[in-house]
């Protein structure tokens, strides 16, 4: 077992900050990242962190987890709702996954309220904004103790 967590972030996740400020936050990618990467650290893990709007890229960082990874972070953005491939390839690769949304995706368009990932999820976290990818970390290092 490899003591490194992969940390996915989908489609416009790149925007965090400036992007719809009332529904996701002042918080940017970089400073969640920062922030994952610290606590993953205090707890005996490395972090990779990967962000893309392209489904594919991100299917190609789960499946290169399978390999030197124990567990997978991901918030897939809107992927979450459309995309049954990224659930294919959290399950193919057999690590745990902690889902994570910073906004309550129950409390907004209908639409946002079903999630491919929630299905295969091990854990889903959602409406705590960024320390939800704290509470994330925390949930895969206790489980992979």
């Amino acid at each position: 077992m490899t003591d490194r967590l992969l940390l996915v972030n989908g489609p416009n996740l790149n925007l965090l900050g400036t992007r719809q400020p009332e529904v996701y936050g002042a918080t940017t990618l970089a400073e969640i990242e920062e922030s994952v990467s610290a606590l993953a650290a205090e707890l005996g893990f490395e972090v990779r962190a990967v962000q893309s709007n392209h489904e594919g890229a991100l299917i190609d960082a789960i499946h290169a987890a399978r390999t030197d990874c124990a567990g997978i972070i991901i918030n897939p953005g809107a992927y979450s709702h459309t995309s049954v491939a990224i659930p294919d390839a959290l399950t193919s690769v057999e690590l745990p996954v902690a889902e994570v949304h910073l906004s309550n995706i129950h409390r907004r368009e209908a639409f946002r309220h079903h999630s491919y990932v929630s299905a295969v999820a091990d854990v889903v976290i959602a409406g705590a904004g960024p320390a939800g990818y704290e509470y994330a970390v925390r949930y895969l290092a206790g489980r992979l103790a």
